[in-house]
């Protein structure tokens, strides 16, 4: 404490200056209007003044939780995020920064006194430090660049911080030095693209560095500076990938050395071990030939145990499977002992905390939920903690005491405490009760349907507000992306069935083949049989729903993103009638432009089966053969198509291709192309236009 409050006193005088120059706060607010507080219902407008709530940590003694706080202003379009910190005994709330700028990235020093967090409150996104009263902010780093994540060595007096380095000239002005104006790119090798930049050079590397006397050195860079890859990894760039151990000596991160098209075609990523004395790197994953057999795929986010004995690390199996069974492995920092802990487990592992040494608490999908489970390395027996249909998303735990962050169908993000003996709940905070006091959502009913294999799959069906079943209703098939994502109990600001349903609307969700959480069996059957079973599980789950007497067969819709996307491309020339509108955003309509146009193509070497040229390739040919391009000859009802021009996962041209091909065919089509979006929309008036838009085509064909 007595180095923190000398640090504090180094920087007051500059921060005095700092803070007389900063922005007035951006004006949040979160009142709902009149005609909003009389209609009651969840409108896009509505859902846009919810408080999103993330980041959570216990303070070390388990007194109190951090979180971060993001609002937003709909008429500057635009979202600042703020930190606060809530007793857990008291439920005492503290907002601990205002909206004047962003801090994020909140971290409690190791006794507890102090709050680390990056925040762009002197220009720049910066590492700051101020107490765990939010008194005294002071600025630690004052880099030339961005910080862009950082991690406190639990000794306090060194930290990793991750910033972009320029490695390779892709810019032609850099390759032809008197060219100065030429805007072109120059490439020999993939990837040119990924999910919304352009390849030109730039990587994220993580750098050590001291922490001396109130500041944070320039570091040295561990990737190496000629190292053509991203570390944390690219497109996501978790900071949760990187971590120290817990003497302050290692550095664990993951690392994925790989260039050009041998990137391109696998996901073959490994831990890292970089040793801070000697500056020397090992490669936990591969010290043998033996063991590149055994841990080809990705393995990411390494955590210590309290002991530094142990590394616990989600590994998949598959080079090419992005979405392979996460499987929970640890690894002996002294004998180099490697151990799957969930080998009998069929489900996936995440968000690892040590419970003690021979302990692990981690989250699974099971059954279209997230729950706690906990496993012992002695016996490797996994116990699944928590029950009941919520998501848990993450958690942090000191001694008995777990706190999470919790999401259902009816209720975004909020923080909860739980028992880690007995799994009880008790929801802590309630950050956005003032909405959900104002407004009613629907039901949503937990529905098990019969598939034409005679499989049982997991369905939700959400039903209006104040439901009357004595009425008949317009429904919505939705059709899941990823196209391996769980259709679980999340809140989402993008693709909110609450907000489907406050429109009048019935909304069917299927756990269709091909989804986590009902093991891998279930998961793995939709690669190379994108038009198969899951396909069919989709009907049975409408024709389902279509039974009851309140669901009106004459006013159905189906709606879909990404994979989603070219589900509701492929029903279009499928659906025999049962549809009066589709909806598509970002949604792969013709494979074989799709698989040259992408750019991670293990993802569509592993799905399609492979290349469309490879004929001798009965699961890619078969996949080729059911590209949704193939049936526009069938189609015949209306579809809006929806896209972003930044999208080069699914690029935009393929929406193009589509709304081309209704509009030729004489379909009533509407194309909505954002051009500052890419595969998702997050600004806040591009939402309020896509909302609008989509409620629009479903009331003018569906209602």
């Amino acid at each position: 404490m007595k180095k923190f409050l000398l640090m504090m006193a180094i920087a007051a005088l500059g921060m005095q200056a700092c803070q007389e120059n900063r922005p007035a706060p951006l004006t949040i607010d979160n009142t709902l209007t009149a005609q909003e507080q009389a209609e009651k219902r969840l409108t896009p407008e509505v859902m846009w003044k919810m408080s999103r709530a993330s980041q959570s940590s216990l303070s070390p003694d388990g007194a109190w939780l951090l979180y971060a706080q993001t609002d937003y202003s709909m008429e500057e379009n635009r979202g600042v995020t703020t930190l606060w910190k809530e007793e857990v005994a008291t439920k005492k709330v503290v907002k601990l920064t205002d909206t004047a700028s962003t801090a994020t990235a909140p971290t409690w020093s190791a006794d507890g006194s102090a709050i680390y967090f990056l925040s762009n409150r002197s220009g720049s996104m910066q590492l700051w430090m101020m107490t765990s009263e939010g008194e005294n902010p002071q600025q630690l780093s004052d880099f030339a660049f961005d910080v862009e994540g950082y991690g406190i060595a639990p000794t306090g007096d060194k930290a990793w911080y991750v910033r972009t380095v320029h490695v390779a000239d892709r810019r032609s002005a850099d390759v032809h030095k008197d060219m100065a104006k030429s805007k072109a790119r120059i490439y020999d090798d993939l990837m040119v693209r990924h999910w919304d930049y352009w390849e030109e050079g730039d990587y994220r590397h993580i750098f050590v560095a001291d922490l001396v006397n109130g500041k944070l050195t320039e570091g040295i860079d561990i990737i190496g500076a000629d190292a053509a890859w991203d570390a944390p990894l690219a497109p996501y760039f978790d900071m949760a990938e990187i971590a120290w151990n817990n003497a302050g000596t290692v550095l664990a991160y993951t690392g994925k050395p790989l260039t050009g098209t041998a990137y391109a075609v696998s996901t073959d990523s490994d831990i890292y071990l970089y040793d801070v004395a000697t500056g020397t790197t090992k490669n936990i994953c591969k010290p043998s030939e033996e063991a590149r057999e055994v841990m080809p795929g990705y393995d990411k986010y390494p955590v210590f145990s309290p002991s530094d004995e142990w590394i616990a690390f989600r590994s998949m199996r598959r080079a090419g499977n992005e979405s392979d069974k996460e499987r929970l492995f640890v690894y002996n920092t002294a004998t180099e002992e490697m151990r799957d802990l969930t080998a009998d487990f069929d489900y996936n592992a995440a968000n690892t905390v040590w419970n003690g040494n021979e302990e692990l608490y981690f989250i699974a999908p099971i059954e279209a939920t997230h729950q706690i489970c906990r496993v012992k390395l002695a016996d490797s027996e996994v116990e699944v903690l928590t029950k009941g249909d919520h998501d848990i998303n993450a958690f942090t735990k000191v001694d008995k005491l777990i706190a999470a962050e919790v999401t259902r169908l009816t209720m975004a993000t909020e923080f909860f405490t739980i028992d880690a003996e007995a799994g009880t709940m008790e929801q802590l905070s309630f950050i956005n009760q003032p909405i959900y006091d104002q407004i009613t959502l629907g039901e949503v009913q937990k529905r098990w349907v019969k598939t034409t294999d005679g499989k049982q799959m997991l369905v939700w069906v959400t039903l209006p507000p104040n439901f009357d079943p004595a009425k008949k209703y317009p429904t919505l098939l939705y059709c899941q992306g990823g196209p391996q994502s769980v259709v679980s109990q999340s809140w989402s600001y993008r693709w909110n069935f609450q907000l489907m349903a406050a429109q009048g609307y019935v909304v069917v969700s299927p756990n269709r083949r091909g989804l986590p959480s009902f093991g891998q069996e279930w998961l793995d059957q939709i690669s190379g049989d994108y038009s198969g079973q899951n396909i069919r599980d989709y009907l049975s789950a409408i024709d389902d729903v279509a039974k009851e007497p309140w669901a009106d067969e004459e006013r159905m819709g189906c709606v879909g993103a990404s994979y989603g996307g070219y589900s509701v491309y492929f029903l279009a020339g499928h659906h025999e009638k049962r549809f009066k509108a589709f909806i598509a955003h970002c949604g792969i309509f013709n494979f074989e432009s799709m698989y040259g146009h992408t750019e991670e193509l293990w993802f569509v070497n592993n799905d399609y089966g492979g290349s469309y040229w490879d004929t001798k390739n009965a699961t890619a040919q078969r996949s080729y053969a059911n590209s949704p391009h193939k049936f526009v000859n069938k189609w015949d009802t209306p579809i809006l198509i929806i896209t972003g021009e930044y999208d080069y996962r699914i690029p935009y041209t393929q929406s193009l291709e589509a709304f081309t091909a209704a509009r030729l065919k004489g379909i009533p089509a509407r194309l909505v192309s954002f051009e500052n979006e890419a595969h998702q929309v997050f600004k806040p008036q591009n939402s309020l236009v896509w909302n609008r838009e989509f409620f629009g085509w479903l009331d003018k064909y569906v209602k």
